[in-house]
């Protein structure tokens, strides 16, 4: 039997970013995405995508009516998202990573599955042990920008909602922030629960007491009434590797309602 050969890294990230506009674009996740995110901010807020990815986030926070903000340090997703939203006033895309310093990473690409592109060797060696992450590979890096939620506030206003999604490193993200928005999200993983748990405390650290949680990409939220840190710790904890994924929810307690 002959083994075909592999494409070349060109064809290899044509074909995984087509995957992730198939997957993240799907008309069956738009209302879904939308009714998430109009609990959190409305027409004429301003919302940080923390990594934009293909950037089905921003289309959402769109058709709501939101200013975006998009930040994104994988070179071919700026230039999709640039495509895509470069002749809209409300939607800045920004070709960084966020972390808790400026400076500069390296960001290991995943040309398969861009969606899993990481600045983190943590994430990637927990990724590899995983048997429910088998055949991922991160084979190309480069160097990129990095910058934090505070610069980007002092450049373009209060945030009334932060969603973080940026593969291991949101509790670094978190970090590099001084004071809390109305409301923010971020993704954890089961494969590297502490740095979820980091996450709560850094969230904890700048008083966003409250907290909800979604598993995968379903966008709904799991626990009816909101809960205090050591009650969301504790389900982060209790929840099966084989939950995989998914993103914790955090809000205000003078903006509950």
């Amino acid at each position: 039997m002959t083994i075909p050969p592999r494409l070349p890294a060109p064809l290899r990230s044509l074909r995984g970013l087509l995957r992730s506009l198939g997957v993240y674009y799907h008309p069956g996740r738009r209302c879904a995405l939308d009714r998430m995110h109009a609990r959190f901010a409305g027409r004429g807020d301003l919302a940080f995508d923390i990594g934009s990815h293909v950037g089905d986030r921003v289309a959402s926070f769109r058709r709501l009516g939101m200013r975006v903000v998009a930040v994104e340090p994988q070179p071919l997703l700026v230039r999709l998202l640039r495509l895509l939203y470069g002749l809209d006033p409300k939607v800045t895309v920004v070709e960084a990573a966020v972390g808790a310093t400026p400076g500069e990473t390296t960001m290991h690409l995943n040309l398969d599955n861009p969606t899993l592109s990481t600045v983190s060797t943590d994430f990637m060696h927990a990724a590899r042990a995983d048997p429910a992450w088998r055949g991922q590979h991160w084979e190309r890096e480069v160097a990129v920008p990095v910058t934090t939620l505070d610069a980007l506030i002092r450049r373009f206003g209060e945030p009334r909602f932060v969603k973080i999604d940026v593969e291991g490193v949101e509790d670094q993200v978190l970090r590099g922030l001084s004071r809390p928005p109305a409301a923010l999200s971020f993704e954890f993983t089961t494969i590297r629960r502490a740095v979820a748990r980091a996450a709560l405390t850094q969230c904890q650290r700048l008083g966003l007491y409250r907290f909800n949680a979604a598993l995968g990409e379903s966008q709904h939220l799991l626990h009816p009434d909101w809960l205090p840190g050591d009650g969301i710790r504790a389900w982060l904890d209790a929840l099966p590797q084989d939950a995989n994924s998914g993103d914790i929810f955090a809000l205000r307690d003078q903006d509950q309602g």
